[in-house]
């Protein structure tokens, strides 16, 4: 059995969190009785987009779990997880692939990858296939591309290209890809601070022009610490007006505004 989040017909559109309702199905499905006497797997995908009801009924059964029962609950960020269901579960670690196997398995499933910067798309994917390609189908190349832009006219915000992108990303239908933009801009703001973090100077893997404009904006770890929390401070705002609905270009609007008081502070 596969858990994901439902897909509301009404809405035309996938839930933002897996409800109760997905976890009382695998209740259901363990009531069932496995051929040959064999195995029972549910694969939850993935684990932190349960909300704090699912995660309780999920605790239930993980403290009284079924003979023969196997769970799998991939999860990209454990951190966000109640101890109590990480401390019922064994933790393993999948490493990232290698940018010639992501190269390789893209190709092995039919994925074209003919003008594609590849180098980007190696490093943003983060060694995943599934990432690279969301970032192919979602345009992420291009999006990430004019998120630098902006932080590249800082501390003078560039308003222009701003509000392009706000209007971009608050048309009808443009929930999913609001997400997909957020969690992009999260990538920047953390890409940001992990510059200015390092002691040694060396600014690691880059893309576009990233190494001059984040050396500027974030040029020391007091920076970075700035940086640091201002992210989770926009990610938690960010997909709390997702959640509840808030106009997507307000939102964006408000966030650039914050990054543009930060980086008055910071960049040299």
């Amino acid at each position: 059995m596969s858990v994901r989040r439902a897909y509301d017909e009404k809405r035309k559109k996938f839930k933002q969190m897996i409800t109760v309702d997905e976890i009382r199905n695998v209740k259901s499905f363990f009531t069932l009785s496995a051929t040959d006497r064999g195995r029972r797997i549910v694969i939850l995908d993935c684990a932190e987009e349960m909300n704090q009801s699912a995660a309780n009924a999920l605790l239930k059964i993980l403290e009284e779990p079924p003979q023969n029962a196997y769970f799998f609950l991939i999860s990209h960020q454990p951190g966000r997880l109640l101890p109590t269901i990480r401390s019922r579960c064994r933790e393993l670690r999948l490493k990232q692939l290698i940018p010639l196997d992501l190269v390789q398995s893209l190709q092995a499933a039919n994925v074209d990858v003919t003008g594609i910067d590849r180098h980007a798309l190696e490093v943003l994917a983060g060694g995943s296939v599934g990432e690279a390609v969301k970032l192919m189908n979602l345009n992420g190349l291009e999006i990430f591309k004019s998120i630098l832009e902006i932080f590249e006219t800082l501390p003078s915000l560039d308003n222009e290209k701003v509000i392009a992108l706000s209007e971009r990303f608050s048309r009808t239908g443009e929930a999913d890809s609001f997400e997909f933009f957020i969690s992009l801009l999260e990538l920047v703001l953390n890409r940001l601070a992990l510059i200015g973090a390092k002691s040694d100077g060396q600014v690691g893997t880059t893309i576009f022009n990233e190494a001059a404009v984040f050396q500027r904006l974030c040029p020391n770890r007091h920076a970075a610490i700035r940086w640091a929390k201002l992210t989770q401070e926009l990610s938690a705002r960010l997909r709390h007006g997702h959640a509840v609905n808030l106009d997507p270009a307000a939102l964006i609007l408000d966030t650039f505004f914050q990054i543009e008081a930060c980086a008055a502070k910071t960049a040299q």
